[in-house]
């Protein structure tokens, strides 16, 4: 199998998070690409062309060095996890619609927290939180140690702080904080506060991301069946009649 091939393998949203991230920090480190074009700053809306890209870039950089390998595989790891196997995104749609929320909001409290900059850190604690969620109960590696899946984000946010800094565990803390309100918006207000969900995939979001053909995924939870995507036949509309008075056999005449 080529290079090419498993890419193409790989979760859709994983590998175009992963990819973009690794060659952006690449490029930016070795002086290739200026980063003033991809760091979130909101006077850059103002010129034209308008940075409305950074919405999304400032989330793609990563530390120097070794950084650049690592943290892309822990985004591709977490991202990719969540997008094969995760429960709570089961119908077409809801990964996705969670990577905006948590993004949205991870993106709003780091800009207002510590300013125009790069938030990566937000992005790969709030995908670990939310990981370590579905792990809840079991021990997971950091490094050489095991330690209980639920204390992950927090010795991650630790590392961070170490390693990278304040300014980026401040944004590793906004990315728990936007996992953690998903979770409670989602899940946690709907079963145990009598609720309902608040944060319904929209529609349109569903159409998009909607299986074309049948497909069978092997799921961490069990074997995922995707039916292809029903379409009506030309003419089966036709006449004054429903669809579903069509089928109700040929009928009786009365009296």
């Amino acid at each position: 199998m080529s290079a090419i091939d498993y890419f193409k393998q790989c979760p859709p949203i994983a590998r175009t998070i992963a990819a973009s991230t690794f060659l952006m920090s690449l490029g930016i480190h070795t002086g290739m690409l200026p980063s003033h074009y991809f760091v979130f700053y909101p006077p850059f809306f103002a010129q034209f062309p308008p940075f409305v890209w950074s919405l999304a870039t400032c989330f793609f950089l990563t530390s120097r060095d070794l950084g650049v390998i690592f943290e892309t595989y822990m985004i591709y790891t977490y991202i990719a996890k969540l997008e094969r196997s995760s429960p709570k995104f089961s119908l077409p749609g809801d990964f996705f619609a969670y990577i905006v929320f948590v993004c949205t909001v991870s993106l709003g409290l780091c800009y207002f927290i510590t300013g125009p900059g790069f938030y990566t850190s937000a992005l790969i604690v709030a995908t670990l939180y939310t990981s370590c969620q579905d792990d809840s109960g079991q021990m997971a590696r950091l490094y050489i140690i095991d330690i209980p899946a639920e204390m992950m984000p927090y010795a991650i946010i630790m590392i961070t702080w170490l390693m990278n800094g304040k300014t980026a565990a401040i944004c590793g803390t906004c990315g728990l904080v936007a996992a953690h309100l998903h979770d409670f918006l989602t899940r946690l207000w709907p079963e145990f506060g009598g609720g309902r969900n608040l944060l319904p995939t929209p529609g349109f979001v569903r159409r998009l991301w909607e299986t074309k053909t049948a497909t069978v995924r092997q799921r961490g939870y069990g074997t995922s069946f995707a039916p292809a995507e029903r379409k009506e036949q030309e003419g089966s509309n036709t006449g004054p009649l429903p669809d579903s008075w069509k089928t109700r056999g040929s009928g009786h005449r009365l009296g």
